[in-house]
């Protein structure tokens, strides 16, 4: 990937949500004309700020994605897009459902890699014409956020807030700050009517590298690949079998308790040797959604240690996750997989200390 001059207007991509929806008979439904509507909203803001707005050009996906029906694939078809056009585009700004709004721009965090440019995601919790609706607002900010060409990496706008898109997590269910990045500090915020960029904190500043995009195929793993397990009093050997054992599984994500700890179980433990032996990408990360595992700390933890898992740090679960799929989408040996599970890619884990 070379690197070009920004051009203008910005590209927005709008794949559905709620932001976008209108009334329906029988509750809402996706509404017709997105971008009608959505510049007629912008033309509403005072006068100084709608100076202030980037030009963009919108793009709308040709059915609109359900964001909680969201799939790798749907992951692997929007980074496609965007690595595709985003050299005509000062920036990109994608406006997607909320509930599945973290997976996605960890997802793309990883497939566009060394981008050079913002790349904005966002929603709302109301649609664009509902009374007090949020969307207008987290709108224009992204919009803001994603012209600034100190901006080069996948980043989530909400409730004025720009947040590392790798480390943020829905935390809210209905309020307006719906989103949180637990274990880094945002990469920005909106301080009365300007959008202040904090270019100390941006990724360019963290991990300089040779820019490249890795766009592989997820399709193998769209159906379950990569499970998600989270423990609980009372698991059992034969339940954590039944999950990894499975030959459609190739990795998996567990979440363990305080700072990486399992339940004295020989029998567990095995589980999980075997399932590293067999190739299978394990990594642990901690349940609690501040702080990261030190896998092997406690005594309690050392039986992760010897079947091979890998520690996610502080990882979300979602970054870790995706990160899962990715890098098993990938033609690597299994020394390299977990090499750059380990590794910090995007920023979406602390670097190693040396």
């Amino acid at each position: 990937m070379t690197s070009s001059a920004p051009a203008s207007p910005l590209l927005v991509i709008y794949t559905g949500g709620t932001l976008g929806m209108v009334d329906g008979p029988d509750g809402l439904v996706p509404g017709p004309d997105f971008e009608a509507r959505l510049r007629r909203a912008l033309a509403t803001l005072p006068p100084a700020r709608r100076a202030a707005l980037p030009d963009f050009e919108l793009i709308a996906t040709p059915t609109p994605i359900d964001s909680s029906a969201a799939s790798p694939r749907d992951w692997q078809w929007l980074a496609g897009l965007i690595a595709g056009r985003y050299q005509r585009h000062a920036g990109i700004v994608v406006l997607h459902g909320t509930d599945t709004l973290a997976w996605t721009a960890a997802s793309l965090a990883y497939q566009l890699q060394g981008i050079d440019r913002g790349v904005v995601l966002t929603g709302a919790m109301q649609p664009l014409e509902a009374p007090a609706s949020d969307a207008l607002a987290n709108i224009e900010a992204s919009l803001r956020f994603a012209a600034d060409p100190r901006l080069q990496e996948v980043a989530l706008c909400f409730a004025g807030r720009l947040l590392r898109g790798v480390r943020s997590r829905k935390w809210q269910t209905r309020r307006a700050d719906a989103f949180a990045s637990p274990n880094h500090p945002p990469l920005g915020e909106c301080v009365d009517e300007d959008c202040v960029l904090y270019p100390t904190r941006g990724l360019e500043r963290q991990q300089r590298g040779a820019p490249r995009f890795e766009l592989p195929d997820y399709a193998a793993l769209g159906e379950g690949g990569v499970p998600r397990i989270v423990l609980w009093p009372g698991l059992a050997a034969w339940q954590l079998e039944a999950w990894l054992l499975d030959d459609r599984v190739r990795g998996a994500l567990l979440e363990v308790w305080g700072g990486g700890n399992l339940p004295d179980d020989p029998a567990m433990t095995g589980v999980l040797a075997q399932a590293a032996g067999e190739g299978k990408l394990i990594a642990a990360i901690s349940q609690c959604p501040h702080g990261g595992v030190t896998i092997g700390d406690y005594a309690a933890g050392r039986p992760l240690v010897e079947a091979g898992v890998l520690s996610g740090d502080d990882m979300t679960p979602e970054a870790a996750a995706t990160k899962l799929v990715h890098l098993l989408a990938q033609p690597l040996d299994e020394t390299e997989r977990r090499r750059r599970f380990l590794t910090p890619l995007v920023g979406e884990r602390e670097t190693p200390k040396r």
